[in-house]
């Protein structure tokens, strides 16, 4: 038998989790279904999320779907979807159960799409090794730990330069690694060398290091550079095949472009974290989207009834 729901929750991180338990706070029936491939999973440790600094993202995960699935209303599972598509009262939404739960196709009214990002690295062998521990993406999520320390950072994005800038808020001595990569200009270049950051655009052979310590980064003309911490600048991708056919709105970089309350151009489908315009932001932020796309939604179905 079909099972109805009144919101179905895909992606089941900071703002998915919040935007579930505020909607069944508000009397709805929803199901969370999670992937259980966070963008976080390598981090040790979140920072500057209010009662839970240093807390780990995944004990975070945990006890948000302890919160939503404490209520008899709100249903949490993992699940990888595969498909959205279109009914004339809303939504079919197919999934494939990971970890053991079961396949789920459902019914509902509503979507909320906080799917998160995926995060391609820098084009560096074995830098993933030393993701989370020794090199971390966020600046204010990771700057305080790293604080006056000698900071590398590693990048390939047109934004390096700003990001570069940003840095020296927790460091003083900081260089920048393009990796072989034309993304700093000259300008840019002399406006970092003024600041006194260095750029290096040598590209790098790997990582030295063992068990998540880095001891060093090789370059390809065979230096090696005594860092110990940094930054990695990545990319970011949005899988987002399963509302393929639905014609929601996305910009170049693949974001869902949504208003200012969380709508998507298609009704019924709300976006919240990540996912949106401008991409990855710290966890306080995305579980205050999801919270605020609750909002929104309670606030449609509201204004649906009015409605003759």
């Amino acid at each position: 038998m079909t099972q109805h729901y009144d919101v179905v929750v895909i992606g089941g991180g900071p703002a998915g989790l919040s935007a579930a338990l505020n909607l069944v706070r508000a009397r709805m029936r929803v199901l969370v279904l999670d992937a259980n491939r966070p963008r976080h999973a390598a981090t040790l440790f979140a920072h500057g999320f209010l009662t839970r600094d240093n807390i780990s993202p995944l004990e975070l995960r945990r006890l948000g779907r302890e919160d939503v699935s404490s209520y008899e209303n709100g249903d949490v599972q993992f699940a990888t979807v595969e498909a959205v598509t279109s009914l004339p009262d809303g939504y079919r939404v197919i999934a494939g159960g990971v970890k053991g739960d079961p396949d789920r196709d459902v019914h509902t009214k509503r979507v909320v799409v906080a799917t998160g990002l995926a995060e391609i690295l820098p084009d560096i062998g074995n830098a993933r090794a030393f993701y989370g521990t020794c090199l971390h993406s966020c600046l204010e999520c990771d700057g305080w730990e790293k604080q006056d320390a000698p900071l590398v950072l590693i990048g390939e994005s047109d934004d390096l330069a700003e990001q570069a800038f940003r840095a020296l808020q927790w460091t003083n001595e900081l260089l920048v690694l393009t990796n072989g990569s034309g993304v700093i200009t000259d300008a840019e270049e002399s406006e970092l060398d003024a600041a006194g950051i260095g750029v290096d655009r040598t590209r790098i052979s790997e990582i030295q290091g063992g068990r998540g310590v880095m001891t060093g980064i090789e370059l390809a003309d065979g230096r090696v550079l005594d860092y110990r911490v940094g930054f990695l600048r990545p990319r970011w991708n949005a899988r987002l095949g399963f509302l393929d056919g639905l014609g929601i709105v996305a910009d170049e970089a693949g974001l869902l472009v949504v208003d200012e309350r969380g709508r998507s151009s298609r009704q019924g489908i709300y976006v919240a974290g990540d996912i949106t315009p401008p991409g990855p932001q710290q966890i306080a932020i995305a579980a205050g989207q999801g919270a605020m796309v609750s909002a929104t939604i309670v606030a449609d179905e509201a204004r649906w009834r009015r409605e003759p």
